[in-house]
């Protein structure tokens, strides 16, 4: 595949809205209009309160209750009866399954779609979702239900914990600690809360949608660290017409990059940087889940890829190695991620891997191998150099 020197036309305006179906956000509205998600059953003091700050900042909110041991003893804008039909259940057969992850599945998904609903009909602005561990579980699935962009907020008493799954987590999500307030209202949750709903507002207000006239080609890679070749990628593209974005492939650059290729957003992908890759076979934390590599080719997007840095596996630096890594050389980055070199035979999985994701791929794809070392660090005379 070959990048001519002058850039295609891009889709007209009205072509990328009806591609996207993604109402009318991204107009800065004075007045956004917030759908705001919980349980009102357990949680509506402090639902009516989030409202009230809401209201205060000059925005507007749409309650939707997911709760199920009770009516809500307000009138929420979406009752949890619709949202039990939008799962393709009575609120009532929900209650009778026995059991409260169950229950909660079936809401998740009856509240993500009516959520995708309310978005494409132009009916809010943003998303705020509270909830202890149950509602931040429906909360994920929730968030996950608006495309990249459209701001979404979730107040939890478990944010940043080790109990969310990364691969759960959308790539633009906003999450702050709802602190001290499991049972009611206090003056530190109000705090808490009171910031939710500013940071919502605020983040509706001054969102962007991205509208360039420019096309777009996608780049995955590292730091310039690890991966330089972006230093002369990026100048050369815009030359030609092209915008670029550079995705950081440590987990939720490579998510954000699968989603964005699928969206139809690239007209070319330059998938140089595929360490998330191996780093899913290598059963490490930093990855962009099972579907990496496989995005671009279901949507027919043309692709140049590389084997960029697949000798590596990485682990949190602030932790002792995994078992399986002791011993291997490794290079620490910063305090946060270090690297452990695969074994030949991981390499060969991660080769194999890649070359059956690319067979699969429906639009024109090339593969090139570079010669000089897949990242940096392994170049001749550099510190992992393993030819």
């Amino acid at each position: 595949m070959s990048i001519s020197a002058e850039a295609p036309a891009s889709p007209s305006r009205d072509e990328r809205e009806s591609a996207n179906r993604q109402g009318d956000w991204g107009k800065n509205p004075i007045n956004p209009r917030v759908l705001l998600v919980g349980t009102a059953d357990t949680k509506s003091e402090e639902l009516l309160f989030l409202k009230s700050c809401l209201e205060a900042g000059g925005g507007q909110a749409l309650i939707m209750d997911v709760g199920v041991l009770a009516a809500a003893p307000f009138p929420p804008e979406i009752p949890n009866t619709a949202v039990a039909a939008a799962a393709g259940m009575t609120l009532q057969a929900i209650a009778d399954c026995g059991d409260e992850n169950t229950a909660m599945a079936h809401m998740a998904r009856g509240a993500a779609w009516l959520t995708r609903e309310y978005f494409e009909q132009g009916r809010i602005d943003g998303l705020l979702v509270l909830g202890g561990t149950m509602g931040t579980d429906l909360a994920l699935e929730v968030a996950a239900a608006l495309p990249l962009g459209v701001p979404k907020l979730i107040a939890s008493t478990v944010a940043f914990s080790h109990l969310l799954p990364p691969e759960r987590i959308s790539p633009d999500l906003i999450m702050m600690l709802w602190a001290g307030g499991l049972y009611g209202l206090n003056e530190l949750c109000r705090a808490s809360l009171a910031q939710a709903a500013g940071a919502v507002l605020g983040a509706c207000r001054l969102a962007r949608r991205p509208a360039s006239d420019r096309p777009c080609v996608g780049i995955t890679s590292l730091g310039s660290s690890a991966l330089a070749y972006m230093k002369r990628l990026k100048p050369a593209l815009e030359q030609r017409g092209y915008e670029v974005a550079i995705f950081h492939t440590t987990g939720m650059g490579g998510r954000a990059f699968e989603q964005l290729a699928e969206a139809g957003r690239f007209v070319a992908v330059f998938d140089f940087s595929l360490q998330e890759l191996a780093n899913h076979l290598g059963g490490s934390c930093v990855s962009a889940g099972a579907s990496r590599l496989t995005a671009a080719g279901r949507a027919g997007v043309p692709q140049i890829v590389a084997p960029g840095a697949t000798d590596m596996v990485d682990y949190p630096a602030w932790a002792p190695p995994p078992a399986r890594l002791a011993g291997r050389a490794s290079h620490a980055h910063n305090r946060l991620i270090a690297s452990a070199m695969c074994t030949p035979p991981e390499r060969a999985q991660t080769a194999r891997e890649i070359a059956r994701r690319l067979r699969e791929a429906k639009g024109p794809v090339c593969l090139l191998m570079p010669l000089q070392g897949i990242e940096e660090w392994d170049r001749p005379g550099a510190p992992l150099h393993d030819p």
